[in-house]
């Protein structure tokens, strides 16, 4: 069974009724509505297109694509009770790509009124970064649905694998660095993930601190969300959990008090092992 269970936002379950040829030719995220922006590095007319993989022995859907969280544009929809200073009448608006200390937030979910911002929610994406490249399993996939290709001169075996504690440790680094920004204005960041990527983080980093269900006076939120096939064999996502902390709780998760405090057993170890009658302290 191939490994790409969506190419272009469309299941490869739904082999009979999709237009292959067409959406491989237009290569457009139907999530975005233009093209998709996953290209190939040594061809970067080429768009790779791959949303959803099989992976790992239980063979489960891997998002490996952020936007592909933005279906049906639920995420925005379910951050709106962080938006405490919104009221009815004002107009909400999805803003991407903002610059902030510490680095650039995916989207902001801003509450307007009369032109003028009233309140705002930062939202950060972040799916599974692969090792290797899902290219050779994409060219397979369309070779299978009898998709001529112009060059078909790429038939690797190799497949790809998961980079599940760089991906991890990486934006954990990164929330820790912009809720610091978010805190000194009162406002809230979330994190949206896989629900599979979120139960990886909270069994190898130290989220026993974490709460769950979310509390709103937290800065920092974790929407985990789920992947499921629907009776057309289409996938859609669905919001599995939310937790939160704030940034001295993505501290911990990332163990950089756990690591002051063995610094500080060093140093006291090495105080004890010098402390005698000569180090006693006398006043003159």
């Amino acid at each position: 069974m191939n490994k790409i269970l969506e190419l272009f936002g469309h299941s490869t379950q739904q082999t009979d009724r999709i237009d292959w040829q067409n959406i491989i030719r237009d290569q457009q995220c139907p999530f975005l509505g233009r093209k998709c922006y996953k290209v190939r590095k040594s061809d970067p007319i080429k768009s790779i297109g791959t949303c959803i993989v099989l992976y790992g022995k239980e063979r489960q859907p891997i998002l490996i694509c952020p936007t592909r969280l933005i279906e049906r544009r639920k995420i925005f929809t379910d951050c709106l009770h962080l938006l405490t200073k919104h009221e009815p009448g004002n107009e909400l608006h999805v803003v991407s790509e903002v610059s902030v200390p510490g680095g650039s937030v995916d989207y902001f979910l801003v509450s307007v009124k009369e032109e003028r911002v009233k309140d705002f929610v930062g939202i950060e994406l972040q799916t599974l970064d692969t090792t290797g490249t899902v290219w050779p399993e994409r060219q397979r996939l369309l070779r299978e649905l009898g998709i001529p290709l112009q060059d078909d001169s790429d038939r690797s075996s190799k497949s790809f694998g998961m980079n599940w504690k760089m991906t991890a440790k990486t934006i954990l680094v990164q929330m820790h660095h912009k809720i610091q920004t978010f805190e000194h204005f009162n406002k809230n960041l979330v994190l949206v993930i896989q629900d599979r990527f979120l139960q990886y983080m909270r069994r190898e980093f130290n989220f026993s601190h974490v709460r769950g269900p979310a509390s709103i006076g937290d800065s920092v939120h974790f929407h985990a969300y789920r992947v499921e096939r629907q009776s057309n064999d289409s996938f859609g996502i669905n919001l599995d959990s939310r937790i939160s902390t704030d940034s001295n709780g993505v501290g911990v998760c990332l163990g950089l008090q756990a690591d002051a405090r063995i610094d500080m057993d060093k140093v006291i170890c090495a105080l004890q092992r010098k402390i005698s009658k000569e180090t006693l302290f006398s006043p003159a």
